[in-house]
């Protein structure tokens, strides 16, 4: 099922967040995205309705299958966009905002082409 992009960059950032050892409040993640903790708050309560996160009754949230699964599909785009555009010699902050935007609109085919690319001229 596709999400939106906002969506998820919420994804992704409660997949970082835990798997820095953390438990995961929408607090961390107004941190970690520097957005209003209402913003949050509504954009949890979307994710919880639609089966991409569960939230405990201490307020902790975790993904589950379908969130997880997603969120490392974009944490895989980011990081390998990211990482090739630095390698092209891109400015580490350009390379960040450019694909933290890639990450969302690159097809499925064309990604995995540029993997594969990638993979074989290591």
């Amino acid at each position: 099922m596709k999400v939106q992009a906002s969506a998820e960059n919420y994804l992704e950032s409660i997949l970082i967040l835990s798997q820095h050892g953390n438990n995961v409040r929408s607090v961390d993640i107004a941190a970690e995205l520097n957005y209003a903790k209402a913003s949050v708050s509504i954009a949890m309560k979307k994710l919880r309705l639609g089966g991409y996160i569960e939230v405990d009754a201490s307020g902790y949230i975790t993904l589950t299958e379908n969130g997880r699964n997603i969120a490392e599909s974009i944490h895989e785009r980011h990081s390998l966009i990211y990482n090739w555009l630095v390698r092209l010699g891109v400015d580490k902050e350009t390379a960040l905002d450019d694909a933290c935007r890639m990450e969302h609109v690159i097809s499925e085919e064309s990604f995995l082409a540029l993997k594969q690319h990638i993979e074989n001229m290591d």
